[in-house]
């Protein structure tokens, strides 16, 4: 009884520190909302829009270390901005699709990489934000993230079907008197803004990877779209808060871990057969 008790006493050891605590309020809340977007971009078949944007919020990262901002900050207005961008290009350019996101990617990356040149002395703290730092979460992180995951959560809730139908049916959405384009531009906005927000737990490499595993991982399982996204975010939570328990007690990087475990609960979802 008492060496069960040291083993729980040991593992909420990990609440002690105001960090952890941080990290697992900010974890919590993008296990949310991640794979929530992530399911309506997998039903666009857009779901690489999240590794684009992934980059290009490195841009608002190296813009935030030019200009002596909050890079949470720029990387999200940035991050917008392409979004849009690419979102204009996909509706006006139907026979681009991918390249879009090709172009984006590619000339994001290039553009960071000329800009965190610029920013001597950034450098060292570049793999934070590559790779995700648990530790580096402030308390005014954790209110922007509070803020804007609660903006997106009942953006989600309040328009569901305007946002289901666009996504499966853009021609159905139309006939149906929606603004397809506004609701087409409201997705990637949300998902912009997730982007940004999540780099600071599992990275900027690995961003997407969050939004798109659990959700491919609860398509295998679930047998409606509404179940697939419940499916979908416990999964996540699965993945983040085991992650976060393992990358402190084995001191591995938190990002890595929470797209490891992701990965394995996908293995797992191989397994299953649906009757």
């Amino acid at each position: 009884m008492n060496t069960r008790i040291t083993i729980i006493n040991n593992m909420f050891e990990i609440f002690q520190y105001d960090f952890m605590v941080r990290s697992f309020i900010a974890g919590i809340i993008i296990a949310v909302v991640s794979p929530l977007i992530g399911n309506f971009l997998v039903a666009r078949r857009f779901s690489l829009l999240s590794d684009t944007l992934a980059h290009v919020s490195l841009v608002g990262v190296a813009v935030g270390a030019l200009t002596g901002l909050n890079p949470l900050f720029t990387a999200t207005g940035i991050s917008i901005l392409a979004a849009l961008g690419m979102e204009k290009l996909r509706a006006e350019n139907r026979g681009l699709g991918e390249s879009a996101l090709a172009l984006f990617l590619s000339g994001s990356l290039a553009v960071a990489t000329v800009l965190i040149g610029l920013a001597k002395g950034f450098n060292t703290n570049l793999l934070n934000y590559l790779f995700g730092s648990i530790s580096t979460i402030s308390q005014p992180d954790i209110i922007y993230m509070c803020v804007l995951g609660v903006i997106t959560l009942a953006i989600i809730i309040f328009l569901f079907k305007e946002l289901f139908l666009v996504s499966f049916d853009e021609e159905l959405a139309r006939a149906n008197g929606l603004n397809a384009r506004f609701y087409n531009s409201l997705i990637v906005i949300l998902a912009a803004v997730i982007v940004a927000v999540a780099m600071r737990i599992v990275g900027i490499l690995l961003v997407g990877a969050l939004m798109v595993i659990p959700v491919i991982t609860s398509a295998r399982i679930a047998r409606s779209f509404k179940s697939a996204m419940v499916i979908s975010v416990v999964l996540s939570l699965v993945a983040v808060i085991s992650g976060l328990f393992a990358s402190f007690y084995l001191d591995l990087a938190s990002g890595g871990t929470i797209v490891v475990v992701s990965l394995l609960l996908f293995l797992l979802s191989l397994l299953y057969k649906r009757s």
